[in-house]
């Protein structure tokens, strides 16, 4: 193949390709990335804001950021917090029963004294937390990630059944 002709060619290829559309999901200036857009544009970003006392009780907050939050004492009582990010927040004493966790990413949180009666935690990842306190009965914590003393705590005061999923507590937990 002779140059012009390969050049040619290869100019013929990049016309195809969606360069822009690659470019976009790549533009993090609107702090999303890779993720589709169009998934999150509903969503309110609660990143490094104080929400203590706040009430979120039954809200759709699927997939939102509370990264490094405050929410002492706040309502989340029977939200969709499927898929939200927790990370480095601080929520003592808060509300979380019958809410959906599933699928969080609740690293290095302060959970203690939180209620948690009912929760759904089904994939959490919450190594590093603390959960000191935390009313667990009904909870289900089916592949959550938890660090060995957490568990053992969790355990002690565990008991139930999720009504949700209808998983024992203590069996969630491998107790």
């Amino acid at each position: 193949m002779t140059f012009p002709r390969l050049f040619s060619w290869l100019i013929a290829l990049l016309l195809l390709v969606p360069w822009a559309g690659a470019a976009a999901a790549l533009d993090t200036s609107a702090g999303v990335g890779l993720q589709d857009r169009a998934l999150f544009q509903d969503t309110v970003d609660y990143t490094l804001t104080n929400q203590s006392g706040k009430d979120f009780s039954g809200q759709q907050l699927a997939n939102t950021s509370f990264a490094g939050a405050v929410g002492k004492g706040a309502n989340f009582s029977g939200a969709n917090l499927h898929g939200a990010i927790l990370t480095q927040g601080a929520f003592p004493e808060a509300n979380f029963s019958g809410a959906d966790l599933s699928d969080v990413l609740l690293d290095r949180t302060d959970m203690s004294g939180t209620d948690l009666r009912g929760a759904v935690l089904v994939g959490v990842i919450a190594s590093g937390s603390s959960f000191s306190g935390a009313l667990v009965e009904n909870a289900d914590f089916s592949d959550a990630l938890l660090d060995r003393a957490d568990v053992r705590s969790l355990c002690s005061r565990a008991s139930g059944t999720n009504p949700i999923t209808g998983v024992d507590t203590r069996a969630s937990l491998g107790c």
